[in-house]
């Protein structure tokens, strides 16, 4: 039997359930040998967009909001804030579905007294704010790479070699997108300033990080598409990224810790903060 990790709080976003990318088998897996008290969803946990375009919801999507939905009956304080994919949630803030309740956004404070504000992130992307339709092309052509990402991954399973994410590989090599994604981070850090808080958690890009910007903690959960990652939060206040890597086999294997925590002395360390999860049966 594999050994369950528990945790004061876990964040995840991007899921992107109603699409053939979402690894959801893979978040099952994580759900299943992770816990925590509080489980924050930090947007597009649902895609709306693609399910318009055409429906697609195979049973271990269906499984993922089953287990939600028995996290929160167990006792799992579990708050959803809507991103952009997701965004007919966002008429219902307030509302407490099944146990977990629709929310903008929140403030979580940590075991050792930091406040977080806690959003989706998209407010912050200028093509979303300015020219949607772009937004909705470009989310067609970054489904097209992940189609592509699956028949590579398919590749490498028949070679018995564990899942990459060519798509991200290609994502951080292009300058624009850098740039994008450094633009991003600051914007979002700049908003926890205006708040007063110590730190931020969003989501959105697809892209995990964990540093301070201007004295700001920024920490991006990443995604359940690409890389499969999520924040966790240690009983005692400390921060990491939580890398799930599936191997063939989609199983799990003890974390290996790849960096230091965040969250000792002042609050924050160098590295990418992120503990690496190999899989196996």
């Amino acid at each position: 039997m594999n050994r369950r990790h528990e945790y004061r709080t876990l964040w995840i976003s991007d899921v992107h359930l109603g699409t053939r990318e979402a690894k959801a088998s893979f978040l099952l897996n994580f759900l299943r040998c992770n816990v925590a008290d509080q489980l924050y969803l930090v947007g597009d946990i649902f895609d709306g967009w693609a399910l318009q375009r055409s429906w697609y919801w195979p049973a271990s999507h269906n499984d993922v909001l089953q287990m939600l939905l028995r996290r929160a009956r167990s006792g799992t304080d579990i708050t959803y804030i809507p991103g952009n994919h997701d965004e007919a949630a966002r008429a219902f803030p307030g509302l407490d579905f099944g146990g977990i309740l629709v929310q903008a956004q929140a403030t979580h404070t940590t075991a050792d007294g930091r406040r977080m504000l806690v959003l989706h992130g998209d407010e912050f992307d200028g093509v979303i704010r300015h020219a949607r339709w772009i937004s909705l092309l470009g989310a067609c052509a970054y489904s097209g790479i992940l189609k592509l990402n699956r028949h590579f991954n398919r590749v490498r399973r028949w070679l018995d070699l564990p899942y990459w994410s060519l798509s991200a590989y290609l994502k951080y090599k292009t300058k624009r997108a850098v740039q994008f994604i450094a633009d991003f981070e600051h914007a979002v850090a700049r908003e926890a300033r205006q708040h007063g808080v110590d730190g931020v958690v969003c989501g959105h890009i697809h892209h995990a990080e964990m540093r301070s910007i201007d004295g700001v903690l920024y920490a991006n959960t990443g995604d359940w598409v690409e890389s499969c990652t999520a924040l966790a939060e240690h009983h005692d206040g400390r921060l990491e990224i939580i890398r799930w890597v599936p191997t063939a086999h989609d199983g799990v294997a003890p974390p290996t810790t790849t960096a230091a925590p965040y969250g000792q002395g002042d609050g924050y360390a160098q590295g990418d903060g992120s503990v690496e999860v190999a899989a196996r049966p």
